[in-house]
């Protein structure tokens, strides 16, 4: 079950919050629990089994941290138990055909492939499970002595299946005393639709264009369209994972709970640094806080700093997907984080800011072939048409009709992507300034956006989420 679908909008989620508010406070954890698994249930009611056992596994591991807190030996045998399995887990489930395909391809040899079925969401919940005991070994987070209120955490259903990664040590405290109240659940739904449009009516429409011409023949594939598929496929992936995070931090208020952002406008970045900063910074901070900083950070010599970054940026390549293209993908902005951490940041402050923006958006976009190709024929393909050299010359007629049909949904799309609307509405309307303003446009748009979001649902046939295969 996804959140942009006419099931979860008019069915689970009414449901889910009537039970939720209508049980007494200190049963609520229990209903969140139970409302999560059946949410998670619906499309892999067998997987639940399999996020059951990594609740009961690192529930026991962190009482056992907790228990020996004063023997660091014994303390430091449930974290590594803890990691294991959770990373075995990922590994079988996810990672195991990729290292069989890789071995056949490298020996020549048949093994036989696992054909494992990949657990909906498991990247971040098995990330999730590991930094609870993680931070209940470093003294971060308080142990849960409460299984089921451990559970609530591990099964939370705005942000199971895709992110934000929550850490357990941010909502600790909301865990086991949270205060629901009408304007967090207002400020709630103001949010859940926001990202609902961005995800239904912005990214699905934007993907439709990158469908169009990733199926161009390559004779067909000019220097624009291949341009114009790659900054589409960009907005694409943008709009629908910030849209589904937006959903995620809105269902989060809703039930009482404040998750962290998880995009801060990244293509207005003016170095790969920062716009890592800014795109996925859940991942980002978990991979720093329980990676990069463990192996030393940029604490030690130039080369650990390097090495330690470039580990770094292969995990994140490998977190994404089993297949080389993403291996590949992590290594590519690795080398430019390294480059940039060696002398480019230095080099960049000096140049001119719209200079800095450009060189940020034209490497971004060829890392955005990477991550939509799997095979390296295709990857090729792109590249060539991107600079020029492809067998489909500079502009066709195919093109200008494309770009005839999306011109002003690109433009539209460009400018959502940038701070400009809502700089444009704190000066223009001053809502915060204006509360009778506000209480009149705020459910308008709610009402606006809803509507408009559930006539697409109903009658279009095209609604991916990119971020399920992860």
């Amino acid at each position: 079950m996804v959140f942009s679908s006419l099931t979860f909008l008019f069915g689970f989620l009414p449901f889910a919050l009537l039970v939720y508010f209508l049980a007494p406070r200190p049963r609520r954890n229990g209903i969140l629990f139970m409302i999560s698994l059946v949410f998670y249930g619906w499309g892999e009611p067998i997987y639940i089994l399999l996020m059951l056992f990594s609740t009961i596994l690192d529930y026991c591991c962190a009482l056992g941290v907790d228990r020996h807190r004063n023997d660091q030996r014994r303390a430091r045998r449930f974290l590594l138990t803890s990691v294991v399995i959770n990373l075995g887990l990922l590994g079988v489930f996810k990672y195991a055909d990729f290292v069989l395909r890789s071995l056949n391809g490298l020996l020549g040899t048949n093994i036989p492939m696992l054909n494992l079925a990949l657990p909906i969401g498991i990247s971040f919940y098995t990330f999730q499970t590991m930094s609870y005991t993680i931070d209940v070994y470093r003294g971060d987070a308080p142990v849960q002595k409460n299984i089921v209120s451990l559970g609530a955490y591990v099964t939370l259903f705005p942000q199971l299946i895709a992110g934000p990664i929550v850490r357990y040590s941010t909502v600790a405290a909301q865990i086991n005393e949270r205060e629901e109240n009408v304007d967090m659940f207002g400020q709630g739904v103001l949010r859940f639709v926001s990202g609902l449009g961005k995800k239904v009516l912005l990214a699905n429409n934007i993907g439709l264009l990158f469908d169009q011409i990733r199926q161009l023949a390559f004779g067909q594939l000019s220097l624009l369209a291949s341009w114009l598929g790659i900054v589409a496929y960009a907005l694409q992936v943008y709009f629908d994972f910030s849209g589904y995070s937006d959903m995620a931090v809105g269902l989060g208020k809703m039930f009482g709970f404040t998750f962290l952002e998880n995009f801060n406008y990244p293509f207005i970045a003016q170095s790969i640094t920062e716009f890592w900063r800014r795109w996925h910074i859940s991942l980002g901070t978990w991979f720093r806080d329980y990676v990069y900083i463990p192996l030393g950070g940029s604490r030690q010599s130039t080369i650990t700093t390097y090495r330690n970054l470039a580990l770094v940026w292969l995990l994140t390549g490998l977190w994404h997907g089993a297949s080389w293209n993403f291996v590949i993908w992590g290594a590519y902005f690795a080398c430019f984080l390294i480059v940039e951490k060696a002398f480019l940041l230095q080099w960049l402050q000096r140049c001119p800011r719209m200079l800095r923006h450009v060189y940020v958006l034209v490497v971004t976009a060829f890392s955005w072939v990477l991550f939509a190709f799997e095979d390296w024929n295709s990857i090729q393909r792109f590249w060539l048409a991107m600079w020029g050299r492809g067998d489909g010359g500079l502009v066709t007629a195919t093109d200008m009709y494309l770009l005839a049909n999306y011109g002003l949904l690109l433009v539209i799309l460009i400018l959502a992507a940038t701070p400009i609307p809502r700089l444009l509405v704190q000066k223009y309307l001053a809502l915060d300034r204006r509360p009778r303003l506000a209480e009149v446009l705020y459910p308008a748009f709610i009402v606006v956006i809803l509507g408009l979001s559930t006539a697409y649902l109903v009658d279009a046939s095209y609604n991916p989420f990119l971020y399920f295969r992860f």
